[in-house]
């Protein structure tokens, strides 16, 4: 099935190349949990602060069982930190 991925900050260097700068459509196995999808692309959960699917947060303890469906947009933000 076909996804879209969007890595934001530090997190950009996981991403497969690509036109965009942010995002990028990809494959994969239908049904995939969302936490396979983010181990997949080496991002640890402490890197994996914020993490929406279409525009929806996903808490960390509900990232096993959040399995992912044709067209989902997965947009994940590192720990920011500002003043």
């Amino acid at each position: 099935m076909n996804i879209s991925i969007e890595f934001y900050a530090s997190l950009m260097k996981y991403l497969p190349p690509g036109q965009s700068r942010f995002r990028r459509d990809i494959k994969v196995e239908d049904g995939l949990p969302l936490n396979r999808l983010i181990e997949s692309y080496h991002i640890s959960p402490a890197e994996a602060h914020i993490v929406l699917v279409n525009g929806n947060y996903v808490n960390a303890d509900q990232r096993e069982s959040r399995e992912l469906a044709e067209g989902d947009v997965v947009s994940i933000w590192p720990p920011v930190a500002g003043g």
